[in-house]
Parts: C-alpha cells; structure tokens; sequence
C-alpha cells in the first residue's frame, strides 16, 4: 500500500539531497527576496530573523541548519534572514523578532516560537510538526475529553495516544513523525500527563513515554463497553518501534487454520519478530474453543499472534495431550508443545519473556559509550553493539607477507578479503564473507581468507620491487575481495557487499572461462541448465564465442574479454564443424559472438562480429547484455550508473490491486516506447523504472532529488554527463511517449528549469574522536616547530598537550549528516 512506502520512506530516509539549494548552509541563508519569493509561492517555511548573534544564537543557528535536513523531509523550508544585511519589514524591526522564530504557510505567518521551546534538532522538528499537525493531533487534558473522542470515533477510525513527559523531546518527534505518515488512517492524540494516565493504568512518576492503541474502529455492539479496547505498546517509544507496534496493530485478532503448528511457516514482514502462539480447537466445543482464543488473544495484543488449530483437519498431527503450542522468532524456529490448565500461563509466559528483554536491553544501553550513542552511521552503530561478538576465524586462512605465495599457489582459486579492523564496513562484512567460507567448507577448490592490512600492511600495499611480485595493484579501499589465481593477475569483486552476491560471483567465477563446448549436449546443457546446484532460481547471461579454430586471431580476443566477464557472466567457445553449424542456423559468418541475456524470454540470441581489441568486444557485450528499459535494484544500480549515461528514471508505486498492476504495466510501455521512438538519440540516455514496493529504498532517492515527495508516478532525469542539474518530468502531465520526448528536447535546449542539484559526495568522519587525521596533526609538535619562523618563540610541549586536551573536551562534533543526494 501507497502509505506503507511512504512509511518506510520517511522512517529510514535520512539522506538529505537533492533540494532547490542542495547545501545546507546555502539552504538556510535567505536573501528579502528570496524569503518574500518563498513567502508568496506558499511553501511552508521555518525562519529565523537574525539580529545580534550571542552565544545562545549562536548555538540555536547550529541546530537550525542541522534541522533543516530532518524537516525538508516534510515539504518545510527552514533559513534564516539576516537582517543586518537585508531589512524585511516588521521581523526585523520588531522587538519579538530577537527570540523568536516563524513559521509560514499559505503565504502568511502561521505561528511563532520562543526560542526556549525549540532548543535543538528535536525540538525544532517536533514543534514545528505539532504546528502543522495541530488540526490532525489532538491534545487532550481530561478523562472526558478522551472519552468524548472514543466515543465519536468508534466504527470509524482508531485512536494513537501517547504521553510524552514534555514538549520537544525525541519521543515528541517521534510521535510527530509517525502522525505525518499516518494520521489519515489513525486519530493521533497526545497527553503530557494528567488525569488520563490514570485511566490507561499508569503511573505518570515512575513511566516514561508511551503509547496505546484504542481500538475504536470496531463494529458497534462489539463489547458493551462505552470504552474503545486498548493495547499498550510495550517496546520503548521511536519512530521504528511505533512503525513496527502499528504494523502489529493491523494483523488478524485470531487466524484459523487446518494444519498442524510444525509445518505453518513463521510468520513474514512485518509480523517476522513476533511469536506465535497456537490453540487446539475440538469439533464438539468448537465455539467455545473460538470465544476463548479471542479471550487470549485480547490479551496478547501486541506480545503474540494467536492461532487456532482446528483438529478436525486430517493434517494436524500434535497428540490430544497438548491443547497449546508456541513458536519463538530466531533462527530456531521449532514449535514447542504445552498443556495448559490456565490462560494465565501463555500470558505469564511471554510477559516474564518480555521483562526479561527489557532487562537485558536496559544493562546493555548503560554499558554503552555515551559518544557512541550519537553515531548516525547505522554500520557503526551496529558494529559497536556487536563489539562483544567474537568472530569464529577457523573457516577462513589468515593471509600474511610470510605466507601469500605459498597459499595462493596450493588452491586454483583463493578469495581474498583486505580489510581494517577499525573500519565499520570491513568488520560488518567480515561477517558476511565468514558466512561464505562455511558455505565453501567443503569445497577444495575455493581457499577463502582474509588479510589484515592494519597488521600486514607491506603486503596491503603490493611493493613492485619485492623479489616475489604481488599479483595485484595496492589495496586503496577497505574492505577489498580480490579473486587469486596462481600465474594470473588478480581479480576484483565488484559487486555488492553481502553473503548471496559474494557467494554467487565465487561460484560462477568458478566457472572455466571460456567453457570449451564440444558436442550439441553440451551446447544445450551451457544454454539451459543451471551452472551449479546451490545456483537454483537464478539465471545468469550467457555468451558464446564461435570460430573456425582454436588457433584463429579472434580466440585470444574473446578469451580475454571472457575472463573480465568472470563472476558475472557464463562464456563458451565453439569450433570446427559445431561453431559452422550454428553459424549457419543463425545465417552469420564466422567468426561470430553469440549473447543471451537473461532477461530475454525467447532463445534467439544477439549477433556480435568479433571486434580489433578485447576492450572493445567487451564494451559490445555489455551493450548487448544491457536490457533496453531495466529495472533498477539496490543490486544492479552500481553497473548501471559506470555506464556514464543520464538517467531518464521512472518511479512508480506499489500496486494495491490489479488496476494498479495495470497502470504500471502501461506506464512501462509507454516508456518502451519512448526508446523505440527516440531511435538513435536515446544513446546519450538510460531510460530506467523503480518499483518502490519491491525497492523501498527509491522512496529515499527520489525525495532526496526533489526536496519532498512528489505524487506517483514520477519521471526524473538526472546523473547528466554535463552537469549535476536534476529534471522533473511535468507532475500534472500524462506520460506518453511522445510528450517525453517532446520534454527531453525542451531540456536540451535549455527551456527547462532544473528541480533541483546533486550534492557533492561528502563523507566527514562520524565523530570528533574519528577525526584521526585532525588528531594526528595535534600530535605532531616537532614539525609545527621546524615551520616555526625565525624570531617566534617555539611552542611549548605542555601548550600542545592542553590544546589537545581542549580539543577532545570542547570541540563539537562534524556534521554527521551531510545534505547530500542519495547515491542514484
């Protein structure tokens, strides 16, 4: 469903972007012109009216510009005037404008903030969200007031209370957040307090935030209660635990089914961390049975999902002896039996597991560094938490300078990982490759090991002149895979940095490349049969090179081009009578290439000549593999974009039923027609679709090129040769292919005005105590002394060592969240 996109969308998109202004500083500096351009164009904007800088301005502008990111998600510009250089009547005349700042929609001023309540990025963001909200979120302060709003909203719509401790804390935003997303399907209601708590059972000195789900949009006569059924969330408050408590909210009360617990399969996205619980219902007390399931699931609301397994079903299995069964989430799924006297033992069951969690969560969040719970970047976050783990080595070689030769030359192919130790990424894929390994143990032809370049680093940095030549170029970038062969240049893994990708690119490089091809039964079997049993499902391409003899000009070309294609793509060679043979049922002359991509249905391949140069032949080759309107994928994205094309992106959403399916469907053709009628001129471009339901992760991309969230679908061109410009397509205009065409010329021209710029790719370190080249310059006295001019005095030892000192005690912390576009 659209709203569930969306969801994803805003939950895990914190990239930045592609706005109006990609800087963020250019972002928050208005000029009176450009504040009354905005003013009356009626975008919603967030405005400080800068007088007298002091130092509490100072640090309200700091987290001004850093909240700028976290609101553009929500269509709301926020800049600042300085009115020391450009007057705007009445906010820089007036004395309220010194501590306060604005917010305006619909082209006039909306509200006004003290600079007391909007503090920092949390506070800024949450308040001005509240504000925009404040139709949409209600405030409640009595018992009656609640009880007034349940009663209005039963058989209609379910209520969200929460209870924050105060305005403007990280819970406040959260709830904010999930209202945008959500607040057309749920009433949001928010309490500080009061009365209220009472009624929901808790005690407000000893809780922290909350939050309930009334369940008020029950058919009428349901329960005879003037109150909605309630469910307290029991997971700390976030924005993802509350995505993931309303996703919870919506599974069945109870599912009924007919086979046995032991062979229903664990529950999917997004229920996948949550138990299951099953009761055994009897023909004869069926409808008994039923009412006391909806009992007990009432009152796992939230903890389990309950099922009801009707023994009249032949496929049940389980002895009469258990009338209960429960399954846990992880990676032992196995059912476990149980025979209950009392409700109240499921329930204690999985409220004592519960409590148990929360312990364990509580102990680890005190043992974790306080500077490390500011870290944005979500693979040094995950690192530090695993920081405990220790990775079992023993499936892996340790590659040393003492050892390299003598292990690359035992093994026809050793994979090798070069990594850091202190470097995120590496540690975080390191788990990943040792998964390979255990996947590999039992092949003898794959040696996988790994290099530590902090250790080894003479042999990182491949020496040219070491009296045993290392067959590869230094290692530049971490973590590195490098395919090793003995008496051959080393082979890069290019792909994406996961367990399936990996393993599947060791498994096909393999592969002979080329594969000699002998008899049709080979032919046939190269050309339909999967290359390897734990490759089942998945269909590579497939090249085939055809000429007269194994000693032709040619073969040395394709050869060459075939083992670059190594990983990626199956290759086969053809002579004598074989290759003539197909030759001529393809009516081409030798020598000839033959390329079947995989995702062309029918058999007839793609015809190439052999080329003068193996580059060149492989360039014709990947063109040939290239489909002519592909799909983009977090996978294949990084092959597309080396092309060095534009892209001409099309982004549709998910469907919600066969309309939906359809309209997708004829929006792709039209773009199919966009190639076929640009003909030649469509060379310069990469005509390409997203599918946001099966890639969430374009949510992010496309709010980032644009500054906010454009109705679907939406056409985008952008990553031209020629500038870092982003185009969009008109939103209110069908797309027809010829219209597209028409609109690609316009912007050629230069009639079209860019919707926004790509960043400049900016990678700060994530913390000040990361900034290693910053500290080892302050660790580095001798040298500031050698620069020292003639007459000045040298600096003192102690001067240094307390700058540093002062350094790690004041210095603030780099912008861990650059406002840079997506990487697509």
């Amino acid at each position: 469903m659209m709203w569930m996109c969306i969801a994803v969308f805003l939950l895990w998109m914190r990239s930045g972007g592609c706005t109006e202004k990609a800087n963020t500083s250019d972002l928050i500096e208005y000029t009176a012109a450009d504040f009354y351009e905005k003013l009356h164009s009626g975008k919603t904007m967030f405005i400080y009216f800068e007088h007298q800088v002091s130092p509490t301005i100072s640090l309200f502008l700091e987290k001004l510009e850093k909240s700028a990111e976290a609101l553009q998600d929500y269509g709301v510009l926020v800049g600042k005037v300085k009115c020391n250089k450009e007057l705007v009547h009445t906010y820089c005349t007036e004395e309220r404008g010194l501590h306060t700042a604005f917010l305006f929609r619909a082209g006039k001023e909306f509200l006004g903030f003290d600079l007391d309540t909007v503090f920092d990025v949390n506070s800024i963001v949450s308040e001005v969200l509240f504000a925009i909200l404040r139709d949409e979120v209600k405030y409640v302060h009595t018992d009656a007031d609640l009880l007034a709003m349940e009663k209005a909203a039963r058989g209609k719509k379910d209520l969200v209370l929460g209870y924050v401790r105060s305005l403007g804390t990280q819970e406040h935003r959260s709830m904010m957040e999930t209202a945008y997303v959500y607040g057309s399907k749920y009433q949001f209601i928010l309490i500080t307090g009061g009365p209220v708590l009472k009624h929901l059972g808790a005690d407000e000195p000893s809780h922290s935030s909350q939050v309930w789900f009334l369940h008020c949009r029950l058919h009428r006569g349901f329960t005879t209660s003037e109150r909605c059924p309630l469910t307290r969330m029991r997971k700390p408050l976030s924005t993802l635990s509350l995505h993931s408590f309303l996703q919870l909210m919506e599974a069945p009360l109870v599912s009924e089914v007919y086979d046995d617990p032991s062979s229903i399969q664990p529950p999917l996205f997004p229920y996948q961390q949550i138990p299951q619980v099953f009761l055994f219902a009897r023909p004869a007390t069926e409808h008994l049975d039923r009412e006391t399931a909806t009992t007990l699931a009432w009152r796992l609301r939230g903890l389990a999902l309950l099922l009801l397994v009707h023994r009249q079903s032949p496929a049940v299995k389980t002895p009469d002896e258990y009338n209960a069964a429960y399954r846990l989430p992880g990676k032992s799924s196995d059912v476990k039996y149980l025979t209950l006297h009392d409700l109240d033992e499921v329930l204690e069951l999985f409220t004592n597991q519960e409590k148990e969690e929360e312990e364990e969560v509580e102990e680890e969040d005190d043992e974790d560094d306080s500077n490390y719970e500011k870290l944005d970047d979500e693979v040094a976050a995950s690192v530090f938490e695993n920081r405990g783990d220790l990775l079992d080595m023993d499936s892996i070689t340790q590659l040393t300078s003492d050892n390299f030769h003598a292990a690359v030359a035992q093994s026809s192919l050793t994979v090798a990982l070069f990594y850091l130790k202190w470097d995120a990424v590496s540690m975080s894929f390191l788990s990943s490759f040792l998964e390979v390994a255990e996947r590999l143990a039992e092949s003898a032809a794959v040696q996988m090991s790994a290099v530590d370049c902090g250790e080894w680093t003479d042999l990182c940095a491949a020496q040219a002149g070491s009296s045993r030549p290392i067959p590869f170029q230094p290692i530049t970038a971490f973590p590195s895979v490098l395919m090793l062969r003995p008496q051959e240049s080393a082979q890069r893994y290019r792909g994406m940095l996961g367990a399936e990708a990996l393993h599947r690119f060791i498994v096909l490089s393999h592969q002979a490349s080329p594969v000699l091809l002998s008899t049709q039964k080979e032919v046939t079997s190269f050309l339909q049969e999967v290359p390897h049993p734990e490759l089942a499902g998945y269909k590579p391409d497939r090249v085939l090179g055809l000429f007269q003899t194994q000693t032709d000009a040619g073969v040395s070309l394709f050869t060459e081009a075939a083992k670059s294609l190594r990983g990626e793509v199956l290759t086969g060679l053809l002579t004598h009578e074989l290759a003539e043979r197909w030759a001529a049922e393809h009516a081409v002359d030798l020598p000839a290439v033959f390329v079947f991509p995989s995702w062309r249905t029918h058999a007839r391949p793609s015809t190439l000549s052999v080329s003068t140069s193996a580059e060149e032949l492989l360039s014709h080759i990947n063109s040939a593999l290239l489909h002519p309107l592909p799909e983009l994928t977090v996978e294949n994205l990084p092959s597309f974009l080396s092309l060095g094309k534009a892209l001409l992106l099309l982004f549709v959403g998910e469907e919600e039923d066969e309309i939906g399916r359809r309209q997708n469907q004829a929006l792709v053709e039209e773009m199919r027609g966009v190639v076929k009628l640009g003909g030649g001129r469509m060379e310069r471009y990469l005509p390409c679709w997203i599918h946001l339901g099966r890639t969430p992760a374009g949510m992010s991309v496309l709010g980032s090129y644009l500054g906010s969230m454009p109705p679907l679908p939406a056409l985008v061109l952008t990553h031209l040769p020629s500038g870092d410009e982003i185009y969009q397509y008109p939103p209110n205009t069908p797309i027809a292919a010829l219209s597209v065409l028409q609109w690609l010329q316009r912007v050629e021209d230069g009639d079209e005005s860019a919707a926004g710029m790509l960043g400049d790719d900016s990678w700060p370190p994530a913390y000040y105590f990361l900034d290693y080249l910053k500290i080892m310059d302050m660790q580095e006295p001798d040298s500031a002394q050698q620069q020292t001019p003639a007459g000045e005095e040298d600096v003192d030892e102690a001067d240094v060592e307390e700058e540093e000192t002062d350094y790690f005690a004041n210095s603030p912390a780099p912008d861990t969240k650059p406002n840079i576009h997506s990487e697509l």
